[in-house]
């Protein structure tokens, strides 16, 4: 994975996102403790406590979204209560008022941001290693089909595959033009939607010629393309049928441009963009230049999705749900 922390935000964002990882690290790091002090985390990367505290001016919003605070009263009192929450460190005096204390990922930011620090380096890199193998051994080292992972993969593929179907049937009918139409409105579907053609998706993910795009596809990204089609399936019948003949490919174009240029389509297509651009950029370690504006941070409920116990492989969701996937053959 080839990421510089200490530039990009997301991608920050989306590694202390990731639980499964943060989980590992604590544990390699030996980051023993509920809390933890500046000035422990000064003495953990081997820089100035004034160091810290400049990193926390210069970085407060980020810093406090990943756990650190600043403890006073009746918590603060409880925390200094037991010692054991800050590791190993001395428990402070009741004299103290106010107390700014990180958690295990407010100290795993830290080493993101400390760009001078060669402890702080070290971290990053582990972080980074951590994250792949994390990645590889939930997915047996394939995250190409990550996204089969999620509960709803079946029942929407199964759903995506009927208006397939259906859509090819109104190009044969309703399109005139030869056998290549069907591999180019698919292609003016994925330009339509993810601004890229089939084949750049299939370099991006290393995809065979044999490899299916649609099987490599989340479940929500699914539901988008089912509604393109079945959107343009109707469209193709009902301006042949108004003409009274089929249509020409400049007509077809027409109506696809048309149709998602629909303001009710800008909030599926921005959805679609986003969880593709950013799952992609964080799963697969894939970075989809035409749609960067749509990359953001992966959610720990994103990592659950599809890391967590909620997640299953494809053969496990096949097990359970036999009649559904046999109906997906059928399509």
């Amino acid at each position: 994975m080839n990421k510089d922390l200490t530039q990009s935000s997301i991608d920050r964002q989306s590694i202390l996102n990731n639980p499964f990882a943060l989980e590992k690290a604590q544990e390699e790091l030996e980051l023993k403790g509920i809390y933890f002090t500046n000035q422990q985390i000064a003495d953990f990367y081997g820089v100035s406590l004034r160091t810290v505290t400049s990193t926390i001016a210069d970085n407060e919003e980020e810093l406090t979204r990943n756990g650190l605070e600043v403890l006073t009263g009746k918590k603060l009192r409880d925390v200094l209560s037991h010692g054991n929450q800050f590791g190993n460190a001395e428990v402070y005096t009741t004299k103290t008022t106010k107390l700014t204390v990180s958690t295990v990922k407010t100290v795993l930011n830290f080493s993101m941001l400390l760009k001078t620090s060669e402890k702080a380096r070290e971290v990053r890199m582990r972080i980074l290693d951590i994250t792949v193998q994390v990645l590889e051994n939930k997915t047996s080292q394939n995250t190409k089909y990550i996204n089969q992972r999620d509960r709803e993969y079946i029942p929407q593929a199964q759903r995506e595959a009927v208006e397939r179907k259906t859509f090819t049937n109104s190009i044969k009918e309703y399109i005139d033009m030869g056998n290549y139409k069907y591999a180019y409105f698919t292609n003016e579907i994925y330009k339509a939607i993810f601004r890229e053609r089939a084949q750049e998706y299939k370099t991006l993910l290393k995809l065979t010629s044999n490899e299916n795009i649609r099987n490599t596809l989340y479940s929500e990204v699914l539901l988008t393309i089912a509604s393109f089609e079945a959107g343009l399936a109707n469209d193709f019948e009902n301006h042949s049928i108004r003409l009274g003949r089929k249509l020409s490919k400049s007509e077809a174009d027409e109506i696809i441009g048309n149709f998602s240029s629909q303001p009710m389509l800008k909030p599926f297509l921005d959805n679609a963009r986003t969880l593709m651009a950013s799952r992609d950029n964080s799963l697969r370690d894939v970075r989809h230049e035409k749609l960067s504006e749509y990359i953001t941070a992966m959610s720990q409920e994103d990592y659950e999705k599809f890391l967590g116990e909620q997640s299953k492989s494809l053969e496990q969701q096949i097990q359970e749900n036999k009649a559904v996937f046999e109906r997906l053959k059928d399509k």
